[in-house]
């Protein structure tokens, strides 16, 4: 019998209503799941939200600060001398019933060249930050470590940015005469005129919250950053007169209504730049959209263990060839790659589209990565569809790989998808089980930059999506040579 035959023949022995009910069913609780979900969420603004910034290239990005500036011309400079950078941090751990005088990690205050006002235009900026040293960073991605430690009077520190043309060199000192370059960057298609002054911004704290059996929630506080400079001079700039500016809403909480508002005092030579937000690659607004349209992902993945697992048992039970069980396998991961590729194929941009419509921050996914994810995750169930036929054919009886199949393949991406263990213990799940593949649907970039909660509950896989991916097909290839292997000879 040629393998066209033999598929054809294995084909028509599955489909049974039973189970093409019950894959139809799997692909139903995706797609309802993911849109009931879509439907529902909705933004909180109560009137129309404010723009979301959005880079050059497209990407949601934080764009919040407070800023004095002035023009600068097509070559020019800014030097600064900064003494102090404070803050404060509103009811932190451990009692959180305290207003507290600190900076988070990432606090930032310094220099900063920029094209203009606009919430995601191009720059480059010096910096002090709260416990990095100094940073030199650019349109959002970008970051270069300068000097370590702080800054105070007695131990001020000298910044630097020097432009000519489209590129902006950040230099260092701790006396203003022994300057050290800290990076450059090419900020293509700069205008003849940008704005170049003194800024101040500082990201929420984020804390952790125990939840489940060691899980954890995140917690986000205001805070507020203070930065002090003297000895500011400009070269090249093309007028006298400073304006002071937010980037991004600001003084609307009641710290800055009450006590200390965002923005910059002159006096005596003396400015002072209070300001709140962050300037980076992650959208402060910015949502889980991908994963947010694919809430019955562990339902159908469950639905899918279940009909490969008994499938396999009855493969079992009739003493099949191995070139049976292979033709099996693939009939198996056939069926459960087209319901997948039809369920997220329609959920995922149905579902990113009426999110949009609800007024939610939602990235733009690009093709490929949209393709990717698609694809992927159908690939995935199918690829977890053939381990569990694997392991109903190898084990034979019906509960036994219903339990071994849910046990190694559903439980760990369950028990990941939500804050119910440490993070640790999500982790290693995800390195070592076939649940590993799941990465395949991550569209979340982790920056060293950013403080965010990197775990498999916050859309962060440990494995990069092919590493995953090639962990779940040796899954699939062990099993199923193990199956075959141990599968009894059919007499002649």
């Amino acid at each position: 019998m040629s393998t066209t035959e033999l598929l054809r023949r294995e084909w028509t022995g599955f489909r049974r209503p039973g189970r093409l009910i019950a894959l139809t069913c799997a692909a139903l609780t995706i797609v309802a799941l993911g849109l009931l979900l879509a439907l529902n969420n909705r933004s909180s603004c109560s009137g129309p939200c404010p723009a979301v910034p959005v880079a050059a290239d497209g990407s949601v990005v934080s764009d919040r600060f407070w800023f004095l500036h002035r023009d600068l011309g097509r070559e020019g400079s800014i030097t600064v001398r900064m003494t102090s950078m404070t803050g404060t941090i509103t009811y932190p751990p451990p009692n959180h019933d305290q207003i507290v005088s600190g900076l988070v990690p990432w606090a930032k205050a310094g220099i900063i060249v920029k094209d203009g006002t606009r919430p995601g235009s191009r720059y480059a900026a010096l910096m002090m930050t709260g416990r990095h040293g100094v940073r030199f960073q650019h349109d959002y991605r970008y970051d270069v470590a300068g000097g370590p430690g702080g800054v105070s009077a007695r131990s001020p520190r000298w910044l630097r940015l020097t432009r000519s043309g489209d590129v902006i060199t950040g230099a260092e000192s701790a006396d203003g005469s022994r300057w050290r370059t800290v990076a450059t960057a090419t900020l293509d298609g700069l205008p003849d005129t940008v704005r170049v002054g003194l800024f101040a911004t500082s990201p929420g704290d984020l804390t952790l919250r125990e939840t489940g059996l060691g899980g954890a929630i995140e917690e986000v506080r205001f805070t507020q950053a203070v930065g002090v400079f003297d000895h500011v001079t400009v070269e090249g700039g093309t007028g006298d007169a400073w304006d002071s500016d937010p980037v991004g809403a600001m003084n609307h909480t009641d710290w800055e209504k009450r006590h200390n508002a965002s923005g910059a005092v002159v006096k005596d030579g003396v400015i002072t730049v209070s300001g709140i937000g962050d300037i980076g690659p992650l959208g402060e607004d910015g949502t889980l959209a991908v994963e947010n349209t694919l809430p019955g992902l562990p339902i159908a993945l469950i639905v899918v263990v279940i009909v490969a697992a008994r499938y396999g048992t009855r493969t079992a039970g009739a003493a099949a060839s191995r070139q049976v069980i292979a033709a099996r396998a693939l009939v198996v991961a056939g069926a459960v790659f087209v319901t997948g590729l039809v369920a997220v194929g329609v959920v995922l941009p149905v579902g990113l589209e009426i999110m949009k419509g609800n007024g939610i921050v939602v990235p733009p996914l690009p093709v490929p990565t949209g393709v990717r994810v698609i694809t992927g995750l159908a690939t995935v169930l199918a690829l977890c569809a053939v381990v569990a036929y694997g392991l109903g054919v190898l084990l034979r009886r019906g509960w036994t790989a219903l339990v071994a199949g849910l046990s190694l393949i559903a439980l760990p991406y369950v028990v990941t998808a939500f804050p119910l263990l440490p993070d640790a213990v999500s982790d290693w799940l995800l390195r070592l089980t076939p649940a590993a593949g799941f990465a395949v649907k991550q569209t979340l970039v982790e920056y060293p930059q950013v403080t965010q909660h990197y775990a498999p509950s916050a859309g962060y896989f440990p494995l990069p999506w092919p590493a995953g991916l090639a962990l779940l097909c040796a899954y699939a290839l062990i099993v199923l040579l193990l199956a075959t292997r141990r599968t009894r000879p059919v007499a002649p």
